[in-house]
């Protein structure tokens, strides 16, 4: 059985143990009182007991993990003068927003005595008693080629760009560069993601794991936060790897992975579009399979955007069609895709009921799922479609469609996913007009 961290005795403690206890610290220890990590740390924050070169904290969201890696760093930095620490984000917004001047980060949990001095232009902090830390940029590998460290935190190790191998040339030249005091280590935190350098750190024989999910960390998390987390994610995938820190791995032979998802993923944004789709995949009956909608945007750059998930749950025909006409008011569509198969008439009826004014195609499918999604993931092989946003029901249907037509994911059929794959198709693969030479 693990031993209680020093903050689950106090919550087992009487108030009459705790009053007293309080009663016989000093001045100085109660200023010092929340500064001590000690008295608010869950146990996976804590360093493992044992050898590593390397931690892993690999952990849901809002587990605790900055404020570990932030806590750490500053105990090397106030116990070793002649400590240099790199700081390593995907961003040097994020270094400096996140590691350095966050919530949890390096000013915030240092008590005033000890606060180290941030200077921006040098990208540096400097501790009162010389200790230094150095931002850098995982987008910009080269930057690490040069530099010597004593000791590094790698933070969203997972969320590092992967275009050029950006990731891995920064993870080599900052190992490269790890060669100064006596004994060299580097702390990763991360919600795990299933990305090539993610699972190399992981299956190194000098890394150490831990992490969990992020109810370990309820005590200093709004319950508003948890409940809309459980209910947004329910029991996807996503919701394992986002919460619970599982590390998902891929299904052999899938259309789509998580880690081109990920290198697809993009935060919304004010793209400009030349086109908005609102694509429907009907059920059969309101008892069996959900609704597909989804709505998808073709920007002026020439990428596609999936911008919405609109699905309805075992909904009646009046109910999806009314989230139908509700997303494209909502994203100004142009255009309402429906997949015909189950009843064109019904489909164009349902909709025309629900006050879909707008222009609506009929689609009939003439090939399988399967064979329709597999030019739509080789349109995200070639980097023409983003996800602005997370799309959980979605990712974990695109994820289980299989090449050779079987389909894995949750769920008896991947509606969403096949809502997407008409609306792509629709705004990428529609016929194109073709340059002709004509007599003058």
């Amino acid at each position: 059985m693990e031993p209680q961290t020093r903050a689950e005795l106090f919550v087992d403690a009487s108030r009459e143990r705790i009053a007293k206890f309080a009663a016989g610290l000093s001045q100085e220890e109660r200023d010092e009182w929340e500064y001590d990590f000690g008295n608010f740390a869950h146990s996976g924050q804590s360093a493992p007991k044992s050898d590593w070169r390397i931690w892993l904290l690999m952990g849901g969201r809002g587990f605790g993990k900055t404020r570990a890696g932030a806590e750490w760093v500053r105990s090397i930095a106030e116990g070793d003068r002649f400590a240099r620490i790199a700081l390593i984000a995907s961003s040097l917004g994020e270094a400096r927003s996140v590691m350095v001047e966050g919530e949890s980060g390096l000013i915030a949990c240092a008590p005033p005595d000890q606060r180290p001095k941030f200077e921006p232009s040098l990208h540096r902090l400097r501790w009162p008693n010389g200790a230094q830390a150095f931002l850098y940029s995982s987008a910009e590998p080269e930057s690490l080629r040069g530099p010597q460290h004593s000791h590094a935190w790698c933070d969203e190790l997972g969320k590092w760009p992967q275009a050029h191998a950006r990731a891995t040339r920064c993870w080599d030249n900052m190992s490269l560069g790890l060669r100064l005091g006596p004994e060299q280590k580097i702390v990763v935190t991360t919600t795990p993601r299933n990305t090539t350098l993610v699972k190399r750190v992981l299956e190194g024989e000098d890394t150490v794991v831990t992490g969990g999910a992020t109810d370990a960390n309820s005590a200093n998390l709004p319950p508003s936060f948890l409940i809309a987390m459980e209910r947004e994610f329910g029991n996807t995938l996503l919701a394992r790897q986002e919460l619970g820190g599982e590390l998902i791995e891929e299904i052999e032979g899938a259309l789509w992975s998580r880690s081109l998802l990920e290198k697809c993923r993009e935060d919304p944004g004010r793209t400009d579009f030349s086109r908005i789709i609102v694509a429907v995949d009907p059920p059969a009956s309101s008892e069996g399979d959900a609704c597909g909608i989804i709505v998808a945007g073709l920007g002026t750059d020439g990428v596609a955007r999936v911008l919405a998930d609109c699905s309805a749950e075992k909904a009646s025909p009046e109910r999806w069609a009314r989230a139908v006409s509700d997303a494209a008011a909502v994203w100004c569509a142009d255009r309402v895709i429906a997949e015909a198969n189950q009843g064109g008439a019904m489909v164009a009826s349902v909709l025309r009921a629900a006050n879909v004014s707008l222009p609506l195609k009929l689609v009939h499918a003439s090939r399988g799922k399967i064979a329709r999604a597999e030019p739509v993931a080789a349109l995200y092989e070639a980097n023409r479609v983003h996800h602005a946003g997370m799309f959980a029901e979605l990712e974990d249907q695109l994820c289980g469609l299989m090449a050779g037509g079987d389909y894995q994911g949750p769920g008896r059929s991947p509606d969403r996913a096949d809502a997407l794959v008409w609306a792509l198709t629709e705004l990428m693969l529609g016929r194109q007009a073709r340059p002709r030479i004509s007599a003058i």
